[in-house]
């Protein structure tokens, strides 16, 4: 899986063929796509990149605003591990070298169906980071996806998760 999209929920079949046809659009003519079991969640894995996927979204979005109607948010990850603290530490540590120096970071954990307390694991990680903390303006976001027994780890930079309704908030600005 590389991508997490949201939607409303009950919404999950509509969403899923709006995303099976916009990535069919873009060249994957085979995306699996799954509805998970948690409301408004679906998971997907695409031959292409999760994060040109995104720009050419959000592209379509400045063109054509109504052409998406039910993808809420779509997140691309960049692995995928079972839930377990020790795992998505290691998996950030592998994934880190996309952090310089200079690089301030935020933390971002989206829990669904997990116990898992949020403030180990932001600890855990941060101890790893010795960059500064921005969480309003952050040059990379390590965006960690708890979906029950798998998480979803990325590191992004600002404007690699879409959201649909900032982005379309924004053209009305």
């Amino acid at each position: 899986m590389n991508l997490i999209i949201t939607c409303a929920r009950h919404l999950e079949p509509e969403a899923s063929e709006e995303i099976t046809k916009i990535l069919e659009d873009f060249g994957d003519s085979e995306p699996k796509i799954t509805i998970t079991n948690m409301s408004g969640i679906l998971t997907v894995k695409t031959q292409l990149e999760p994060v040109e996927v995104v720009k050419k979204i959000k592209e379509m979005i400045l063109d054509e605003p109504w052409s998406i109607r039910y993808c809420l948010r779509i997140i691309p990850m960049q692995k995928f591990v079972d839930t377990d603290i020790e795992k998505i530490d290691e998996t950030v540590s592998e994934i880190s070298n996309s952090i310089t120096e200079d690089d301030t970071y935020r933390i971002s954990i989206e829990k669904r169906n997990s116990q898992m307390v949020s403030q180990e694991l932001i600890k855990k990680i941060a101890e790893k980071f010795k960059n500064k903390v921005s969480l309003e303006n952050p040059d990379k976001i390590i965006q960690i996806e708890i979906l029950g027994g798998k998480t979803g780890v990325s590191i992004l930079s600002k404007g690699e998760i879409l959201s649909l309704e900032k982005t379309k908030r924004s053209l009305s600005d």
